[in-house]
């Protein structure tokens, strides 16, 4: 039966702390796991110690997974960052609802593949959604999401990022901080947050329109 994979990986996990980055690596893991209990078909889980795979409900709830983690690591300010596939694909064993191993299928060989190829690509998020229209506009999109976000600098950026993200105004941002508006707004023009707030969307409405006419 098809299901909807989603694997990914820390790059250049060998450059940090080793303690400090699987700490936090397993602690996130398993909070992403309670955030999306119900819509996790066996849970996120973590293989080599710098990656997870998991299986989840659908395209949304997978691109939902990257979004949340991504949103997450700027709050925390964690200088790592992650690759990312999704992959809808052919398992052939029972789906293990405790943990996400000992399952095989040609899903689940596809999806190691593009993790393994994306190491040589520009870009660090990749869909195969089975849907040609579908893969284009959700890779293209991811592509403007992360160039973005790339750019953010975890010590100088990622604070003032995270609160634009989560009220929305650079005016309640202004009023948290005790800074200007005037300077809030320009920091919020420079780090591009409209520009995220815009492409997230078209991300997560290209997700449920795969689900709609799935």
């Amino acid at each position: 039966m098809a299901q909807t994979i989603i694997m990914a990986d820390i790059i250049d996990s060998h450059t940090y702390d080793q303690k400090q980055l699987m700490d936090y690596f397993k602690a996130e893991v398993t909070m992403t796991n309670q955030h999306f209990v119900n819509d996790i078909n066996s849970p996120l889980t973590i293989t080599l110690g710098d990656e997870f795979q998991g299986i989840v409900k659908n395209l949304e709830t997978a691109v939902d997974v990257i979004l949340h983690l991504e949103e997450s690591f700027v709050k925390s300010k964690v200088p790592y960052k992650l690759r990312y596939i999704i992959h809808h694909g052919k398992i052939e064993t029972e789906i293990n609802p405790n943990i996400a191993h000992a399952m095989l299928g040609p899903g689940l060989t596809k999806a190691r593949e593009m993790l393994e190829n994306l190491k040589s690509k520009q870009h660090r998020i990749e869909v195969d959604a089975q849907n040609q229209n579908i893969n284009e506009l959700l890779n293209s999109a991811f592509f403007v999401m992360t160039d973005i976000v790339d750019k953010w600098n975890h010590n100088k950026d990622f604070e003032l990022a995270s609160m634009f993200i989560s009220n929305g105004d650079y005016k309640i941002v202004a009023e948290i901080t005790g800074k200007s508006r005037s300077q809030l707004w320009k920091r919020q023009k420079n780090l591009n947050v409209d520009a995220y707030n815009a492409i997230k969307n078209v991300i997560t409405l290209a997700a449920k329109f795969k689900v709609c006419h799935s």
